[in-house]
């Protein structure tokens, strides 16, 4: 199992996050935690079984503006 990380901006959240979620679902990954700063900066930990479907989706993260994410095995 992987862990994916991802963090983005306000900005970034309220231009990308409907392509973000379509990724969740392409990748069928587990949310474990989405945390909200109050500065409005997001974190978020997704679950993810297969090692290159974790680097895959964290690739693909990663090519929204505004996004960075890495994964970690669990």
């Amino acid at each position: 199992m992987w862990l994916v990380t991802i963090n983005c901006s306000t900005d970034a959240w309220k231009q990308w996050s409907a392509a973000f979620l379509t990724l969740v679902d392409k990748y069928q990954g587990t949310c474990l935690s989405s945390k909200k700063t109050p500065q409005g900066d997001r974190t978020m930990e997704y679950k993810i079984e297969d090692v290159a479907d974790a680097e895959v989706f964290t690739d693909e993260c990663q090519s929204l503006e505004g996004f960075a994410a890495q994964f970690a095995s669990l």
